[in-house]
């Protein structure tokens, strides 16, 4: 599995381990994530992405205890995680209103908490979940820069943010901002009209992507024609319609990381595929027409 640079300071695999779906499973224990991140592990996949919010604000919690009962993990993988999301649910439960919260006091102790939460030192990549339309850049900017400053936070980025989100934190902060985590498929493809991708291409920053399967709507009745190209060319090079759909993600010259989840361990076992298929041009626009329905003009 090819490595990428996140920034000068930090190394992540080519595709990432998503866990926002680890506290579904019905299978929690620390044995059973521990098999999955190294099924991870053998397919050269190290870099496992977080939040705290995910499962309920109990996602870290629960990977924390597979680091615990498997210590020497930890020198294995790169571990995302993100804050600044406040729902009433979990640890938040009397939160009268859902709201992010960029201030540096929930910030710091988001971070201390996560970093307890998983039992470990340091947090390799520490991303601002959403855009906060009432974020004080210069407070939010010094928070980040004092926590890579403190090494309890390796580097910083950002999930879901435009270009002027990204520009209005980075104003304010001295430490570059190294990912913008946003929602990239086939069926959300607005991002390469958008500027979003633009934007992080021009200045050599490697987006992540989430959803890049789209919640699993490629694979409906309502995406059978998108389906069936998937399908026919997955056939071709022997792996799956999934690593089809994530290795159009992967082809594109700005180099987008796809974040892939599931709790499947025989689905997990194939997330490596996608990085073996080959892709050309006219490929990548035939299912980019494919998913528009359209050609381009």
């Amino acid at each position: 599995m090819e490595r990428v640079n996140f920034g000068d300071d930090l190394t992540v695999s080519r595709i990432v381990y998503g866990m926002w779906r680890l506290g579904d499973d019905a299978d929690t224990s620390a044995a059973t994530v521990q098999a999955k991140i190294e099924s991870c592990l053998a397919q050269g996949i190290t870099t496992m992405d977080q939040a705290d919010i995910y499962g309920g604000y109990e996602a870290e919690e629960i990977m924390g205890a597979a680091l615990k009962a498997a210590p020497a993990l930890r020198e294995q993988i790169e571990i995302v995680t993100k804050c600044d999301i406040i729902a009433p649910v979990g640890r938040y439960a009397d939160a009268p209103v859902k709201y992010y919260d960029t201030s540096r006091a929930h910030i710091t102790a988001s971070v201390e908490h996560s970093l307890r939460l998983m039992g470990v030192e340091q947090i390799d990549c520490l991303l601002i979940h959403r855009p906060d339309p009432f974020m004080d850049h210069h407070e939010t900017g010094a928070a980040l820069d004092a926590l890579v400053a403190e090494g309890k936070v390796r580097s910083v980025g950002v999930s879901n943010f435009d270009l002027h989100d990204w520009t209005l934190l980075q104003s304010g902060m001295k430490t570059p901002l190294v990912t913008n985590q946003i929602e990239v498929s086939l069926l959300e493809n607005s991002a390469f009209t958008s500027g979003r991708v633009a934007y992080l291409q021009e200045r050599g920053v490697r987006p992540m992507a989430w959803s890049p399967l789209a919640g699993g709507a490629l694979f409906t009745a309502d995406n059978a024609a998108l389906f069936q190209k998937l399908t026919d060319l997955a056939a071709d090079q022997n792996v799956t319609p999934e690593a089809v759909a994530v290795a159009w993600i992967m082809a594109h010259p700005a180099g987008i990381v796809p974040v892939l989840g599931t709790n499947n361990l025989g689905r997990i076992a194939q997330i490596g595929q996608a990085a073996t298929v080959k892709m050309d041009r006219q490929t990548w626009f035939a299912l980019y027409e494919a998913a528009n329905g359209a050609e381009v003009p």
